[in-house]
């Protein structure tokens, strides 16, 4: 009976970790977007020509060191992005560490196929 007490807790630990990081995600990436917004408002020009914005993480950040607003604005939108696939991953160690290889291989499978999304996202 202490097994099973004992598991339970620590699937609740667990779980109030996975609820933390996700909610901390989305209020990070809310701030930075906001932070955008204001900055886009109060100049009145998005830092880059046009209607065009950056589209690689090399733009982006190269953006943020010059504090352009699309660049601040779609970095917000990454860490939107990146908050669920931490998930995935801190899922994925949980399960090795209960060592439940069923789950474990099903987390792995949705890391990689996140991972082939990503990638086919970014030559398309």
């Amino acid at each position: 009976m202490t097994d099973k007490s004992t598991t339970d807790e620590e699937m609740h630990r667990v779980e109030a970790v996975v609820s933390g990081l996700l909610r901390i995600g989305v209020l990070l990436s809310a701030a930075i977007i906001l932070i955008g917004l204001l900055l886009l408002l109060f100049t009145g020009a998005s830092g880059y020509p046009g209607t065009t914005y950056p589209t690689t993480l090399t733009a982006i950040f190269t953006g943020i060191g010059e504090f352009k607003p699309y660049a601040i604005i779609m970095f917000g939108l990454f860490c939107l992005i990146l908050t669920p696939v931490l998930r995935v991953v801190v899922s994925l160690i949980t399960f090795l560490k209960e060592k439940d290889y069923l789950y474990v291989a099903i987390t792995a499978i949705v890391l990689i196929i996140l991972a082939i999304s990503f990638l086919i996202g970014t030559t398309g």
